[in-house]
């Protein structure tokens, strides 16, 4: 099937096998690696990349329900010459080791601030009348997705809380 997909600002013309997964086309067919492949089931969050500002885990989503998104990576939040405040941060605050999930976990972060800063409630959110707000443990569930198999989780939530305020 013939689809584009804006891919960190750069259009993509691709014409794939329909069951190739958003994961697949971005590493396959575009070479961007920052995604990764861990488990293939979507209970890793390595694969996390932003879908018109959403989080997703583009191992679970094929290419072809993604026809004329836009698609944000890890390559199209920053680079090394211009970090996005979110990578500087996990730089400052060692909120990596192996750096495997790095990418996952920085996108998904980017989006779960996102999410705060506009009301959406998470599972240990306590008064659903009024705006959940930055805390610790709002931070680990809305990042319980993502999987630090070095356990820099600690680490991981001082990087997302300097870049909150």
């Amino acid at each position: 099937m013939k689809l584009t997909l804006t891919v960190n600002d750069q259009p993509h013309e691709l014409d794939l096998d329909p069951r190739t997964t958003l994961l697949d086309a971005l590493r396959e067919h575009m070479h961007l690696t920052g995604a990764k492949k861990g488990c293939d089931h979507g209970q890793c969050g390595a694969c996390t990349v932003l879908v018109a500002g959403r989080r997703i885990n583009s191992c679970l989503t094929l290419a072809v329900m993604h026809h004329g998104d836009r698609v944000t990576t890890i390559e199209g939040l920053g680079d090394p010459e211009h970090l996005h405040p979110m990578q500087r941060a996990f730089v400052k605050h060692d909120g990596f080791q192996c750096g495997y999930c790095t990418s996952g976990q920085i996108c998904s972060a980017v989006a779960m601030l996102d999410e705060l800063r506009a009301g959406v409630p998470s599972h240990v959110t306590t008064d659903l009348n009024t705006p959940p707000f930055l805390s610790e443990v709002e931070i680990r569930e809305r990042m319980s997705g993502n999987i630090c198999r070095c356990a820099a989780y600690s680490n991981i939530v001082d990087a997302i809380i300097e870049v909150a305020r």
